[in-house]
């Protein structure tokens, strides 16, 4: 018997033994999981081969990528207005913004953005999420560094910085993740404002519009899928959201594993199938199945298949 997971409208099977990787590839620190249309799936991680891919059946089938050794982060998968999906990177140890093709070939990068006010020698950039808009502006948190959103042109030129260290409204403290929702009338951009423990929602330019601030525990990031968000909560669960950004349910939550001596690299014997420890990256393919990527030293991928 499987082990099952979720709520009566949100209920999943764990795939056990999911995505199995071939000799010589070996996960680190398991960042960021995306998914194309042919719903391929793209691991990314902070070891050699830092992107590896499957089929949706766990198959592997190619991987690339050892420029991100140490520094793999952000990861996000976007089909731009030529309709063609490229993948976007944040590298936390060459301070860069990458977009290359879904077989790695390198076709854009963006360093620090040119604001002496902002960085200097001891001000670090350590850009954490990027995300694309649909007029193809792209942007990117500074999550580990001075906690700014900064916006750039598809080419990658500078256009605007916001944020800064802080509580109030407009102010970020580890912005680690960001998003664009086109649910509602006009775009937005959403900004997993993680050690404030809420969402902060932006206009394109800036402008800052709400918090959403319940049901969340150290959010990590943002998967969209139909009218639901679904997010990584670091403090072991994800968390899906309704289109009013509502509570639908918490998937695989242990909400004993952040609080275990040397989380989140615990004994193996801790884990179990049908929970979480440290969700970082999450996305959800064309049936509704579900795919977690945690953050622990020696990698973790979940699949749970939507059963309701």
């Amino acid at each position: 018997m499987g082990k099952f997971i979720g709520n009566e409208t949100h209920q999943y099977e764990v795939a056990e033994g999911w995505g199995r990787l071939p000799e010589g590839i070996a996960y680190g620190y398991t960042h960021g999981i995306c998914v194309d249309a042919e719903d391929n799936v793209y691991v990314h991680h902070t070891n050699k081969h830092s992107v590896v891919v499957f089929d949706r059946e766990g198959n592997f089938k190619y991987s690339f990528g050892d420029e991100f050794e140490g520094g793999a982060h952000g990861f996000y998968l976007h089909r731009d207005a030529d309709g063609i999906e490229y993948l976007y990177f944040t590298d936390t140890v060459r301070a860069l913004l990458v977009k290359t093709t879904l077989k790695g070939e390198v076709l854009l990068e963006v360093g620090q953005p040119d604001r002496p006010d902002l960085y200097d020698a001891e001000r670090k950039y350590i850009p954490t999420d990027v995300c694309v808009a649909p007029n193809g502006d792209i942007y990117v948190s500074d999550g580990y560094g001075q906690y700014y959103v900064h916006q750039f042109t598809s080419a990658g030129d500078y256009v605007r910085s916001w944020g800064g260290r802080g509580s109030e409204a407009g102010k970020l403290l580890e912005p680690h993740g960001i998003s664009v929702n086109l649910r509602g009338d006009e775009p937005e951009l959403y900004v997993a404002d993680r050690s404030n423990n809420r969402i902060q929602v932006f206009t394109l330019e800036g402008e800052h519009k709400r918090f959403i601030d319940h049901n969340l525990d150290f959010p990590c990031s943002f998967y969209f899928f139909g009218d639901e968000i679904y997010l990584p909560d670091l403090h072991s669960r994800v968390t899906i959201l309704d289109k009013n950004d509502r509570l639908i349910t918490h998937l695989g939550e242990d909400q004993q594993a952040y609080k275990q001596a040397g989380w989140p690299n615990l004994p193996k014997s801790y884990y179990r199938a049908d929970k979480v420890s440290s969700p970082h990256g999450v996305c959800v393919d064309s049936h509704g199945d579900v795919y977690i990527a945690e953050w622990i030293f020696d990698g973790r991928i979940t699949k749970l298949i939507r059963q309701s």
